[in-house]
């Protein structure tokens, strides 16, 4: 006797958030590699919405949020932008970076901080990206949606890191603030 749906979709669920697991636990070793001034917050959550934030960054200037959406797709196909829509191999997975944008937007919204930009950027493991850099637009926003490969992921939030001296007083403050509006996720 066979597992009925709900049990079927129940381990489907698990499965799914496993492996994602494993995508994030990439994403952590590798932003242990930032210079040093930059906070890094893992699984972070904004009260009153179903989606949890990976990882979030504070740069050293006190002025960038950076919301990290890690994924880990299918490593025998390409992640590409296919009529401006990202895809891995034949599969759209555009929505997924229309989220890590909403997200972004949610957060700014959210801190009401003058000054402050907030950054969405996807990192895709398993999958090569091509280029290793992807500059997606998304409807609605102003600035692209950055796709990277994990080889990029470093170089990529150093030099935005480096648009504005350091500033650690500032940089500390918007970390005592992003620690406010987004509480630990414990789900």
């Amino acid at each position: 006797m066979g597992l009925n749906q709900e049990a079927k979709r129940a381990d489907a669920l698990t499965a799914r958030a496993v492996h994602g697991a494993v995508g994030e636990q990439w994403t952590a070793a590798l932003l242990a590699e930032l210079p040093g001034g930059w906070t890094v917050l893992h699984g972070r959550k904004l009260p009153g919405f179903v989606a949890d934030y990976d990882h979030v960054l504070i740069s050293p200037c006190g002025t960038l949020v950076v919301v990290l959406d890690s994924k880990r797709w299918h490593a025998q196909r390409e992640t590409s932008l296919v009529r401006g829509r990202v895809h891995c191999g034949r599969e759209d997975r555009h929505g997924q970076v229309t989220a890590v944008a909403r997200y972004a937007e949610r957060l700014e919204r959210a801190l009401d901080v003058p000054g402050v930009s907030v950054l969405p950027l996807l990192v895709v493991h398993g999958s090569r990206v091509t280029g290793n850099f992807l500059s997606v637009p998304v409807q609605g926003l102003e600035e692209p949606v950055f796709v990277l490969d994990p080889s990029w992921l470093v170089s990529t939030l150093t030099a935005s890191g480096r648009e504005a001296p350091a500033n650690p007083r500032r940089a500390a403050a918007l970390v005592r603030r992003v620690d406010q509006v987004l509480p630990r996720y414990t789900g």
